[in-house]
């Protein structure tokens, strides 16, 4: 089976490529790209798209490698011996499987989607080297061998909050989702809203890609806060009138709040402005 998009989700040629080259090899995929470029989720379609089922593990600063393959419950077991429960006797009872684990155990040839792997600490990586490479892993508790039934389809996201070590990235086919252009931001539009009008696509885009292209932006807006700001340009009814004249006056455009994060943008964008109408009048 090989990966070439979905109705929902628009993939470039590369991404295609580096998805079903990171199947034949039988290596995680690991995705790099700004937030809201797709990268978490590329797992779930690239499951809906084959047909495969599909688990996931959004990582934490506070997460350890071992709460994906399983963890013990010994504040229930615990609970359980003071009201005499006969559950207590055996340690499986309190043993909770984590995403990994069931990815493991899945009858059909799954996803495996590890969100976000950078937010953890330093080590998080290479302390699941041995188990993704060798598909099984020990419970201690009970003494039992976890062995994957089928290698899952790993797919590994990052937000390049921290460097990952040298040996977690050999065992890994890489690929960086650059920030889609506007032809490809114009397909990405089109499967959200199939019914927008064109010439209301043509002037968000323009004011879009201006705000991204604007020098010295903290937080440049992504495909995500674009959807989101096309939608509520739908919802109010906004023509694209509205749009060209933002653009043409040099001032903010409506709803700008689903593009722009934070004031330092906002009154770095509102001076600029000012400064391209001053020059225009002059």
């Amino acid at each position: 089976m090989r990966f070439e998009g979905s109705e929902r989700y628009v993939a470039t040629g590369d991404l295609t490529m580096a998805v079903n080259a990171a199947a034949t090899l039988k290596r995680p995929l690991l995705i790099k790209g700004e937030p809201g470029t797709g990268k978490t989720l590329l797992a779930e379609e690239v499951a809906t798209a084959l047909g495969m089922p599909y688990y996931e593990w959004h990582i934490k600063s506070t997460s350890k490698a071992q709460q994906g393959l399983y963890e013990y419950d010994a504040v229930s077991r615990l609970r359980d011996s003071q009201l005499g429960d006969e559950r207590v006797h055996d340690i499986a009872n309190y043993i909770v499987p984590g995403p990994v684990w069931r990815a493991f155990e899945s009858e059909q040839p799954p996803v495996l989607l590890i969100d976000e792997i950078d937010k953890a600490d330093i080590e998080f990586p290479n302390d699941l080297l041995r188990e993704l490479d060798r598909m099984e892993f020990h419970v201690y508790e009970t003494q039992q061998t976890v062995t994957a039934r089928h290698r899952p389809v790993i797919i590994i996201t990052s937000n390049n909050e921290k460097e990952l070590p040298d040996a977690f990235l050999r065992r890994c086919f890489f690929h960086y989702i650059s920030f889609p252009d506007r032809e490809t931001m114009e397909r990405i539009v089109q499967v959200h809203f199939p019914g927008l009008k064109g010439g209301l696509v043509r002037e968000a885009l323009e004011l879009f890609f201006g705000l991204r292209e604007m020098p010295g932006v903290k937080k440049r807006p992504s495909t995500s806060e674009l959807l989101d700001w096309l939608k509520l340009l739908m919802a109010e009814d906004v023509d694209a009138s509205v749009l060209r004249e933002s653009n043409q006056e040099k001032t903010l455009p409506p709803l700008y709040g689903a593009l722009l994060k934070n004031e330092q943008d906002t009154q770095l964008f509102e001076r600029l402005m000012f400064m391209a109408r001053r020059r225009r009048q002059g």
